[in-house]
């Protein structure tokens, strides 16, 4: 057919029937992921369909969506960013971590402070610190020995060297911290002034988790969303699609590395 001109209508394979059983699922996804975009919708209607050997393409479910009235806003705003050309991704696990903090602000104007470490390959969060403090340089301390730790187990070093990516904040760059990260064998690496692109991983992982997490849930005070800090990176790990993984979750992404090993 394609030698004589275009194809009309639909392919072959398309079902109406498929459309009338996917939508349902594609509702209650969209439900309980409202900040989901059709791709990452798409990603999770897969995991439920893979039981049956079933996938569906993303273009089906963006018309579905857009059909039903499901699609999110197309976002408009440009704000003037300093550009940035480097590369802030690996193509390996533990070659480079990143680290930020970010603030969530409860109804009753308490304010949380999390820290937290991300490999900058598989995109896991790893460890966090959270207080109604402020972020010290020990707490950031804490925050490496504990990665060390839940990457290679019980050592004094990293097995290689691995650098350390975070911005200039007051807790990432005094001289005890610095020190510190150097002693475990971590290469320390910090942004340029006024250059918070350069740690882009980051600060692109404080934007899914406020915009999926923080602003879809209820944040009454402090001790709630401590509480429900863990649920929150538990999620994240386990299932958000990322377009960088081929829209794998961190722990699929790294469940497929170890089982090709």
């Amino acid at each position: 057919d394609r030698l004589h001109g275009r194809q009309k209508g639909r392919s072959p394979r398309y079902s109406k029937q498929d459309d009338d059983r996917h939508l349902p699922f594609i509702r209650e996804l969209c439900e309980a992921r409202a900040a989901n975009g059709y791709r990452r919708i798409t990603a999770r209607l897969n995991r439920l369909l893979a039981a049956n050997d079933e996938r569906v393409n993303h273009k089906r479910v963006y018309r579905l969506m857009k059909q039903d009235g499901l699609l999110l806003p197309r976002y408009t705003g440009r704000p003037q960013e300093r550009c940035h050309n480097g590369q802030v991704i690996t193509l390996k696990p533990d070659l480079r971590w990143c680290s930020d903090g970010f603030e969530i602000r409860c109804w009753n104007k308490e304010v949380v402070r999390v820290a937290f470490s991300l490999d900058c390959c598989d995109r896991e969060l790893m460890r966090y610190v959270a207080t109604t403090g402020g972020i010290t340089g020990e707490m950031i301390q804490d925050l490496l020995l504990e990665s060390l730790e839940y990457r290679f187990g019980q050592s004094e070093r990293v097995p290689h060297p691995l650098e350390w990516l975070t911005d200039n904040g007051s807790c990432y760059i005094a001289k005890e911290t610095r020190t510190f990260a150097s002693s475990l064998g971590f290469v320390v690496c910090t942004t340029p002034v006024r250059s918070p692109q350069s740690n882009g991983m980051a600060e692109a992982f404080v934007k899914t988790f406020k915009r999926d997490y923080v602003y879809l849930n209820d944040l009454p005070d402090a001790a709630t969303v401590m509480a429900r800090l863990p649920e929150w990176i538990e999620d994240y790990n386990r299932s958000h699609p990322h377009k960088g993984l081929k829209m794998k979750s961190p722990w699929e992404y790294r469940a497929e590395l170890a089982s090709n090993e």
